[in-house]
């Protein structure tokens, strides 16, 4: 009788399991991501940001944050509601006021960046583990911004230069394409603010950013040229491809959603080099990034394992395996 009874209990449990893990599945805690193109702060000093986590930028962000960030796609807050310059206060927008990344706001300009041709195109990777809806706009930090300074909101222009919403999620990421304002030169800050739709949160991060004093004229059109950070360049996310130089002629993704302009913005000729002596960091490919579909196929094997095992002790975010 007794064994009979605990036969029946494991096949209760391992019937109910699915059922009280559905909530766990479906809240807003799923809903992460940032940007690998142009390289976001928190994603080059993670660990999954290869050779740019070793940048002296990164280790000295890890140092004063007191941990690393390994959690680089949870960079959220709950209840904005748009309010993001009456909530997020000045000097740290790129923690979002968060403890656990206060170490992305150190004011120095030697932060992994990513190089970019005014006027051009911007093809930004964001990466994510599942689709969400949600508006993403982006801003550039005014002319004359200064890298040695904490950033403040009022070294971004009030209306962002694109404004993307709903885009798909493709190849587990979203893929944003933008017209860039055509009088930035030197080091600039990409804010990118994606405040989703579907649940009550906000994501905040900070790209930065390098622009050539001088356009090439001779160079390569409708490409935004990357070159390496000296401390290396960052991997893409498990799932995505390895981090490499765009090749001469390659377009935006497919999937690439359109932006809304610049007012001021016209499609240019990117520059191959800065000109200037600038570090920057080769930013991960247009089409890197975690895959949504093997995400969802871990899911399904936690499941099965709760049915078999019934014990489940605590449950982690698995990673899916490289794709590429």
């Amino acid at each position: 009788m007794t064994r009979m009874t605990a036969r029946l209990s494991v096949t209760a449990a391992a019937a109910t399991a699915p059922l009280l893990l559905l909530p766990w599945m479906a809240g807003p805690a799923l809903a992460h991501g940032a940007p690998t193109d142009p390289v976001s702060r928190v994603y080059a000093c993670s660990p999954e940001g290869g050779a740019a986590n070793r940048s002296a930028a990164c280790r000295a962000a890890v140092s004063a944050n007191g941990a690393p960030f390994t959690a680089w796609d949870d960079l959220r807050v709950a209840g904005v509601a748009g309010r993001d310059r009456q909530v997020i206060p000045d000097g740290r927008l790129c923690s979002a006021d968060l403890p656990g990344y206060r170490g992305l706001d150190l004011p120095r300009a030697d932060w992994p960046a990513t190089r970019l041709a005014p006027g051009g195109r911007l093809a930004m990777t964001y990466a994510s583990t599942i689709a969400h809806q949600g508006t993403f706009r982006l801003y550039l930090t005014r002319p004359g911004y200064d890298p040695a300074k904490p950033l403040h909101w009022s070294d971004l222009p009030t209306r962002p230069f694109a404004e993307v919403k709903d885009p798909p999620l493709t190849n587990g990421a979203y893929h944003l394409s933008a017209t860039l304002p055509k009088d930035r030169t030197g080091r600039q800050m990409l804010y990118t603010i994606w405040q989703n739709s579907s649940t009550p949160d906000t994501y905040y991060s900070c790209s930065d950013v390098v622009f050539p004093a001088k356009a090439d004229g001779t160079a390569r059109a409708a490409e935004s040229a990357r070159a390496t950070e000296s401390a290396g360049a960052p991997e893409a996310p498990a799932g995505g491809r390895p981090a490499r130089t765009p090749v001469a002629g390659s377009s935006a993704p497919a999937a690439a959603a359109a932006a809304t302009p610049a007012s001021d913005g016209t499609p240019g000729t990117p520059a191959p080099d800065a000109g200037d002596g600038t570090p920057v960091a080769e930013a991960t490919r247009p089409d890197a990034g975690p895959s949504a579909p093997l995400v969802a196929g871990g899911a399904a094997a936690v499941l099965a394992v709760v049915a078999g095992a019934v014990l489940v002790p605590r449950l982690r975010r698995r990673r899916p395996p490289s794709t590429g």
